[in-house]
C-alpha cells in the first residue's frame, strides 16, 4: 500500500511540474529571446551585446571575438548566438561601425570568423543609446554584473531596424523604415500633425505599401525587384525585394525556367558595389511577358505580411508601427525631460558650492583655518557660523561635507584664486541653470530640436532606397509561357496533353495537334450536335464526340464572335446566329440548338474581329423548294448571346453549307486607355483614352528623354509611366512639335518633325542624346502655341509663341530652330485650342 501511494504521488507531482513548466518555458523565450521590448526596441541578446561594447568603448575597433567573449558574461546562450545577433545589427549600418568582411545581405555571404573582423560603437549610438544616470539595472544570470534592464534609448530604433522572431505560439515581424521618415515623424508626432511611415529596405526595390495597415496584423505589402530591359534579348534585375538573395533569386529563376513557366537562355550574377542580375532570354520571347512572368512566378516579386508584437510591461502585445512611434517618442521625450532635471540638479549643486567657494574667499573666511582652535570640529563649526550672514543668498543649506570640500584647498592656491573668476563661472553656472529651465518649460521644442539635430548630423546619405508606387495585379494564366502542346482526337471527342497517338494511314481519326498553351489555360469546345463546353487544361479530358472546333479561351473576350447555323432536330428547320462568349461555368455543358438530341451544326466559324462573311448553302435535292442552292449573308444578324434561338435560314433539309466569300468586320474599332499609375494599355477605360484601334494601327511614345517609340496594341506591354511626355494613337502625317534646352550651349531650341521609321519597339532620339540636353515639353496639337514665361518680380516677361506659323517642319533628325536664352527660372506649357480639338494626352506636366 505504501508503494502505490508513493506511485501516485510522483504522477501527481510530474503532471503539476508539466503544467507550470512549459507556461514557464513559454514565457521566457517570448521575453527573453524572440520579442523585443518597446522601451529600448532590442532583444535582450542585443542589448547585452550593446551594454558590452560600451564598456570596452576607447573610440577603437575591437575584434568581433573579443566583443563575443565579453557579451557571454551577460548573455547566457553561447557564443554562436551572441555572433549572429551581432553581425545582424553590424549588416544594418546604425548602431555598430564595422571593418572587415561582414558579409552582404545583398548577396546572403557569410562575415568572416569573429577573429578577423572587427566593430565599434557608432557615434549615433553613443548619442542615444547610453546614459548610466537614466539607465535602470540589474543583476547579470550570474549575479556578479550589473546589466541594464533596457538601455535609455532616445529613438525610435524598433523602427528603423526592424525585427523579428518566432516564440511559442506567438511571432513578430517589424519591418524597417526609413531614418529622415522616423526623426520627421517624430518631429510631426511632436507638433501634433498626422504623420505616415512606410518601409524602406537595404536591398531597394519597389514597394506597393496600399495594404500595409500601419503595420498591424492583417496587413501586407507587395515588394519587387526593380527589372530593366537592356535590349530585346537581356534584362537586368537591378535591385532585390527584402529578404531576398541574389543567390535565392536566381534559383528561382532557374527553377520557373525548368518548369516552363520561362524561357531564357542564362541567368548570371554580375553583382558587385550594385545589384546585378542579368537575364538572357530565348529566342523570340518577349521582354515585357517575361518581366511580367519573372514577377508572377520567381521570388522577383513577393508577399510580406507585417506582424508588430513588441513586450510592453513585461507582455506581449500587438501594435500599430504609428503606436510603436508614439511609444518611442513619449519614451524620448521622457528620457530628455529626465537628462534635463538630472543637468539642473548638477548644475545648482555646482551654482551652490561655487557661490560657497567665492563667499569662503571673498570674505576670508578660510582664516579660520588659521586661528587656534582646540578641535576639527570646532573649526568647522566657525567656518559654517562665518557662512550664517549669507546662507540667505543660497538655494539650500550649508552642509558639513560642503565645508570639508573647501578646507581641502591648497593654501598656496587661495592666495592666487581670481574672485572675478568665480564671479564669471557663477554667472555661466547660472545662464545653464536658465537654459535648462526654458528647455523643462518648453520640453516638445526641446525633443523637436534634438530629432533635428539627429536628422542633421546622421541623417546624410540615408536616404529612402525603396521606392513607393502601386502595383498591377500580374495574372499568371496571361504571362505564362505556352510550354505545353494540347492534342485533340475529333472522332472521339477527347482533348489533352496525353493524347499522342497518332491516326493510322488506311483512315482518319486519331489524335492530333492542336496548339501549344500553358497549364493556366483554359480551352474551349465545339461540337457537332451543338454543345458547347469549357475545360481547364488537363491530361486527357472528354468533351463529346465529333469536336468542331477547339481552341484556347479568352475569358471576357466580347470581339471574338461565332458564326453558326444549325438544323433543330425536331422541325428539320435550320436557323444561323451570331454570338460571342465572354464568360462561362468551366465544365458545364451549353446547348447552342434548340435542344434536341437530333440537332447538327451545318457550319461554325470563329472570327476575331466579328467578321460577317457569306455562305453557300445547297438543300437536299428532293426537297419541294425553288431554289436548292442560295447565299447567306451573316452581316445580315445581329450579335446576340449564345443562348438565343437564331433566325430562320430554311424550312427545307440543308445538305451542305460552304464558305463562299469572306466578310469584312462589322465590330467598331477596339478602345484603348493608358492607365498612368500602372503603366499599361487597356480596355477598362482606366486612365486616359487614347482612341479607337483597327488591328493594324500603332502607337505613338514619346519620351522625356528625347526619344519616341512605334508600338502595336498588344495589352502584355510594360511602360514606365514616369518616363512618357506624350502617348497618342499614331498618325503618320502628324506634326510633332518639341522644345528642348541645351545646356551646353544655353539656348532653348524648337523643332517640328513627322515620324519617318515604322520600326516597332525600337527607339528613336529625335534629340540629342547627350546629358546636357533635356527635353522640356512636346506637342502634337496641330497649331501649337507656346507659352513663355521669363524673368522675376517686375521683370517677368510673358510671350505667347506661334510656333506652328513661325517652324518649319524638317526631319526627326534636325537640330531644330534656337529661339531663346536658356534659364533655370523659365516657365512654358501649350496653350490649348480654345474649341478643344486635339486635346494634350500628355503626362509630362
Amino acid at each position: 500500500m505504501a508503494e502505490q501511494k508513493n506511485v501516485t504521488t510522483n504522477e501527481t507531482g510530474v503532471q503539476g511540474q508539466y503544467k507550470t513548466w512549459f507556461l514557464d518555458y513559454a514565457s521566457y523565450v517570448i521575453l527573453e529571446r524572440a520579442v523585443p521590448a518597446v522601451e529600448d526596441g532590442l532583444k535582450p541578446v542585443q542589448r547585452r551585446i550593446l551594454h558590452a561594447m560600451k564598456e570596452m568603448d576607447d573610440g577603437r575597433f575591437n575584434k568581433v571575438a573579443n566583443i563575443i567573449g565579453q557579451s557571454m558574461q551577460y548573455h547566457p546562450h553561447g557564443d554562436a548566438s551572441i555572433g549572429d545577433a551581432l553581425v545582424n545589427m553590424g549588416q544594418k549600418e546604425l548602431l555598430i561601425e564595422t571593418q572587415g568582411n561582414w558579409g552582404d545581405v545583398r548577396t546572403g555571404d557569410d562575415a568572416a570568423a569573429p577573429r578577423y573582423i572587427e566593430a565599434r560603437l557608432s557615434k549615433f549610438a553613443l548619442e542615444v543609446a547610453f546614459n548610466a544616470k537614466t539607465t535602470e539595472w540589474q543583476l547579470s544570470y550570474d549575479g556578479r554584473k550589473q546589466e541594464p534592464v533596457t538601455l535609455p534609448m532616445k529613438f525610435p530604433l524598433l523602427l528603423a531596424q526592424g525585427a523579428e522572431g518566432i516564440a511559442v505560439g506567438l511571432s513578430t515581424k517589424i519591418l524597417p523604415h526609413n531614418f529622415i521618415e522616423i526623426c520627421e515623424s517624430s518631429i510631426k508626432y511632436l507638433r501634433g500633425k498626422k504623420f505616415e511611415l512606410l518601409p524602406d529596405f537595404q536591398t531597394g526595390g519597389m514597394m506597393d505599401a496600399s495594404n500595409y495597415n500601419e503595420g498591424k496584423r492583417g496587413g501586407k505589402i507587395r515588394v519587387r525587384a526593380a527589372i530593366e530591359e537592356r535590349d530585346k534579348k537581356t534584362l537586368i534585375i537591378k535591385s532585390i525585394p527584402y529578404g531576398i538573395t541574389t543567390s535565392t533569386l536566381m534559383d528561382s529563376i532557374v527553377k520557373a525556367n525548368d518548369h516552363g513557366k520561362i524561357k531564357i537562355k542564362k541567368v548570371t550574377d554580375a553583382t558587385a558595389k550594385h545589384v546585378e542580375i542579368l537575364v538572357e532570354l530565348a529566342s523570340g520571347i518577349s521582354p515585357d511577358i517575361t518581366i511580367d512572368a519573372l514577377y508572377a512566378f520567381t521570388d522577383c516579386e513577393i508577399s510580406i505580411s507585417p506582424n508588430a508584437c513588441v513586450i510592453v510591461d513585461k507582455k506581449p502585445r500587438f501594435v500599430s508601427v504609428h503606436d510603436l512611434l508614439k511609444i518611442s517618442v513619449d519614451k524620448t521625450k521622457d528620457l530628455l525631460k529626465r537628462e534635463l532635471e538630472i543637468k539642473l540638479g548638477e548644475l545648482e549643486d555646482k551654482w551652490h558650492y561655487t557661490s560657497l567657494e567665492k563667499i569662503f574667499f571673498e570674505e576670508k573666511i578660510y582664516k579660520e583655518l588659521e586661528k587656534k582652535h582646540e578641535t576639527w570640529d570646532k573649526v568647522i563649526a566657525a567656518i559654517d557660523k562665518a557662512f550664517d550672514p549669507f546662507k540667505k543668498k543660497l538655494k539650500r543649506a550649508v552642509t558639513k561635507e560642503d565645508i570639508l570640500k573647501l578646507t581641502e584647498k591648497p593654501v598656496r592656491r587661495i592666495y592666487r584664486l581670481d574672485i572675478d573668476e568665480l564671479n564669471e563661472q557663477i554667472k555661466g553656472i547660472e545662464a545653464d541653470i536658465k537654459q535648462v529651465k526654458h528647455d523643462l518649460d518648453n520640453l516638445i521644442d526641446f525633443a523637436v530640436a534634438y530629432f533635428e539635430n539627429l536628422l542633421k548630423k546622421y541623417g546624410k546619405g540615408r536616404e529612402r532606397k525603396t521606392e513607393i508606387k502601386p502595383f498591377d495585379t500580374i495574372q499568371a494564366k496571361q504571362v505564362a509561357i505556352a510550354n505545353t502542346k494540347l492534342y485533340i482526337n475529333r472522332e472521339e471527342g477527347f482533348i489533352g496533353t496525353g493524347l499522342k497517338k497518332p491516326a493510322r494511314s488506311d483512315q482518319s481519326g486519331g489524335d492530333e495537334f492542336l496548339c501549344d498553351c500553358s497549364e493556366f489555360d483554359d480551352i474551349i469546345a465545339f461540337t457537332k450536335r451543338g454543345i458547347m463546353k469549357v475545360i481547364k487544361v488537363a491530361d486527357k479530358s472528354f468533351i463529346g464526340k465529333d469536336i468542331l472546333h477547339a481552341a484556347v479561351f479568352l475569358k471576357n473576350d466580347d470581339r471574338t464572335t461565332y458564326n453558326m447555323i444549325y438544323t433543330d432536330g425536331k422541325t428539320g428547320t435550320s436557323y444561323a446566329k451570331r454570338f460571342n462568349v465572354t464568360a462561362v461555368t468551366r465544365d458545364k455543358e451549353y446547348d447552342l440548338t434548340k435542344g434536341s438530341d437530333k440537332s447538327k451544326v451545318q457550319y461554325l466559324s470563329v472570327n476575331p474581329n466579328g467578321e460577317a462573311e457569306v455562305v453557300k448553302i445547297t438543300l437536299s435535292p428532293n426537297c419541294s423548294a425553288r431554289n436548292k442552292e442560295f447565299d447567306f449573308y451573316f452581316e445580315t444578324l445581329d450579335i446576340k448571346g449564345r443562348g438565343s434561338m437564331g433566325n430562320q435560314v430554311t424550312k427545307y433539309p440543308v445538305r451542305t453549307v460552304k464558305f463562299k466569300e469572306k466578310g469584312t468586320a462589322t465590330l467598331a474599332g477596339r478602345k484603348l486607355w493608358f492607365d498612368n499609375v500602372y503603366g499599361r494599355l487597356n480596355g477598362d477605360e482606366k486612365g486616359v483614352l487614347l482612341g479607337s484601334f483597327e488591328a493594324e494601327d500603332k502607337i505613338l511614345v514619346l519620351y522625356k528623354d528625347g526619344s519616341y517609340e512605334l508600338t502595336d496594341l498588344e495589352l502584355t506591354q510594360r511602360f514606365d509611366a514616369d518616363k512618357i511626355a506624350w502617348i497618342e494613337k499614331f498618325e503618320p502625317e502628324k506634326i510633332i512639335t518639341a522644345v528642348y534646352a541645351d545646356l551646353d550651349k544655353k539656348q532653348y531650341f524648337v523643332k517640328r518633325f513627322k515620324i519617318e521609321t515604322s520600326t516597332l519597339h525600337n527607339k528613336f532620339f529625335f534629340i540629342k542624346e547627350d546629358k546636357h540636353v533635356e527635353l522640356e515639353t512636346v506637342t502634337t496639337t496641330d497649331d501649337p502655341v507656346l507659352y513663355f514665361e521669363k524673368g522675376r518680380g517686375a521683370q517677368t516677361q510673358k510671350i505667347k509663341y506661334k510656333i506652328g506659323k513661325n517652324i518649319e517642319v524638317t526631319g526627326w533628325k534636325a537640330v531644330g530652330t534656337r529661339f531663346e536664352d536658356y534659364s533655370k527660372s523659365v516657365k512654358m506649357h501649350w496653350v490649348e485650342p480654345a474649341d478643344g480639338a486635339n486635346a494634350q494626352q500628355s503626362l509630362f506636366e
